[in-house]
């Protein structure tokens, strides 16, 4: 549920903003508004990290690359089983 509000309203409600993000992250973001535009997005910090360690990742070639291979060897079948793993490491 993502909300819009004017920068002067969210002035006087920044501490309800910030502790409504925290305990209901799946709320998403508050997008605060000067005469209408936009200016700022506030969000809980660990939506903040996850949208940047994305970021991070898709621009990265080679990380890409290799997400992408393993989709679609996923998408093939070409799956180790679980025992296998744990026993190649030893746990």
């Amino acid at each position: 549920m993502h909300q819009t509000l004017p920068i002067s309203k969210a002035r006087n409600r920044l501490l309800k903003i910030a502790k409504d993000l925290s305990r209901h992250p799946e709320h998403g973001a508050v997008t605060l508004t000067n005469r209408g535009k936009a200016v700022l997005t506030v969000m809980n910090s660990d939506l903040y990290e996850s949208i940047v360690e994305t970021m991070e990742i898709m621009s990265d070639k080679k990380m890409t690359s290799a997400l992408r291979k393993s989709a679609r060897e996923i998408r093939q079948g070409k799956l180790i089983p679980w025992e296998k793993v744990r026993a190649d490491l030893g746990l």
